[in-house]
């Protein structure tokens, strides 16, 4: 695609976040928090571009369909772009992780020294960042997203998975 045909950046983005409640549901108030914000989080910086695709801005459908999480990516007044199903195998050993080291750093928040606190943390943006590359491979070809999108959508995936 010419750089002539690329929409503006401003274009290239999320402007809202769908969850499908039958597939997803509802869980407890925290949990219900925790989704809010990540969404939040998300729409409020994002880079998000379906590939061959010179639209938007965009509305994301997320659902979960069996062992696969399904992108459903529409255009902000609804007319649908592409749908992209993956399978969340890839995604379950690093949101397991992540919950366990979450855990650990939360329980080390309140008896930890500063330095068991910090190197729990560093563990944790790592596990973190590996959840997003995970989801930048699986999105290549796909959809075009920054380092810091893909963050967030992992945190929003993960927050998906929580049960609360």
């Amino acid at each position: 695609m010419s750089a002539a045909a690329s929409p503006p950046a401003k274009k290239q983005r999320l402007v809202a976040v769908h969850l499908d409640e039958e597939s997803i549901g509802r869980s407890n108030e925290d949990v219900e928090h925790e989704r809010e914000v990540a969404i939040y989080d998300l729409l409020e910086q994002n880079s998000f571009a379906p590939v061959s695709h010179a639209g938007g801005p965009y509305a994301l459908h997320l659902k979960i369909d069996g062992n696969r999480l399904v992108f459903d990516i529409r255009l902000e007044n609804g007319k649908p772009v592409m749908t992209h199903l993956f399978s969340l195998s890839p995604l379950r050993r690093i949101v397991k992780d992540y919950y366990m080291i979450c855990d650990s750093y939360y329980q080390a928040i309140r008896t930890a020294t500063p330095d068991k606190i910090e190197a729990i943390d560093m563990g944790r943006r790592a596990i973190h960042n590996e959840g997003s590359e995970i989801l930048l491979e699986r999105l290549k070809g796909k959809v075009e997203l920054d380092h810091d999108t893909a963050r967030r959508l992992f945190t929003l995936i993960c927050v998906l998975h929580w049960k609360g």
